[in-house]
């Protein structure tokens, strides 16, 4: 089921159902993407109405951040409970490695992915990888797209873990979907968060929706701009959501 918040449209259910699906979507080798959502997400997509598109055709929107949650209490009374990448990363890879699925990373760094491949010798031994790629940084040409959908295919993968950052990232999983076959998931900045790359906030930051403030004190004149503007958007949307007059 699937629950509109301003812009996008939230997948919902209990944490588990969004591993069993994506799981299920790896097997089958289903060509999917998954966007995990957060207030960045959902203010990009409410400026860009295309972007929009791209996050709502995905075939799911997990509710990441803990703001959106609280928008779901706040404008539909609905609880629903996080679903964040930096906790379906490591799920999602300890169950790939339990049922044989094979992954592969597409995004991020050279560096960053020597890292990842040390990382996951280390802590998911028998872990089928079926490879990585840092891509350049500018935008693909049409030609190098379908040969990017080629290579990983014939990689044999069944689940690909896509680090861009957002938009990028949701904008290439909608261009390879019918193209890669196989379940596409972004996961942004988890994947140097996971591998040890970038310190996480602890516990109590992300349960009390604060992990935004730990982040901004690590990198303070990269995030201002972001976090200024998009979380006191945010809140506007979420206060003129509530203010509305609900449908009858």
């Amino acid at each position: 089921m699937k629950k509109k918040l301003i812009s996008i449209d939230l997948t919902t259910g209990h944490y588990a159902s969004f591993i069993d699906r994506q799981i299920a979507m790896a097997q089958q080798r289903t060509s999917a993407y998954t966007c995990v959502s957060n207030v960045h997400m959902l203010v990009e997509a409410y400026r860009d109405a295309s972007f929009a598109e791209v996050v709502n055709q995905a075939d799911m929107a997990t509710p990441d951040g803990r703001p959106l949650t609280w928008g779901l209490k706040l404008i539909h009374g609905y609880d629903q409970e996080r679903v964040a990448g930096l906790d379906l990363m490591p799920d999602l890879i300890a169950e790939a490695e339990k049922k044989g699925i094979a992954v592969y990373f597409y995004g991020g760094t050279p560096q960053m992915l020597e890292a990842t491949d040390r990382y996951l010798k280390k802590t998911h031994p028998q872990l089928q990888v079926a490879g990585y790629y840092s891509p350049p940084f500018r935008p693909l040409t049409s030609a190098e797209e379908d040969e990017t959908a080629a290579m990983i295919n014939r990689s044999g993968a069944q689940l690909v873990f896509v680090a861009l950052g957002c938009p990028k990232q949701e904008r290439w999983m909608a261009a390879m979907k019918g193209k890669v076959q196989a379940a596409m998931i972004g996961i942004g900045g988890a994947l140097p968060m996971m591998v040890g790359l970038q310190s996480k906030a602890p516990n109590w930051m992300r349960a009390s929706g604060l992990e935004w403030v730990y982040r901004f004190m690590l990198e303070p004149r990269r995030l201002f701009k972001r976090y200024a503007i998009t979380n006191s958007t945010y809140i506007w949307l979420v206060t003129r959501a509530m203010l509305q007059p609900k449908a009858s």
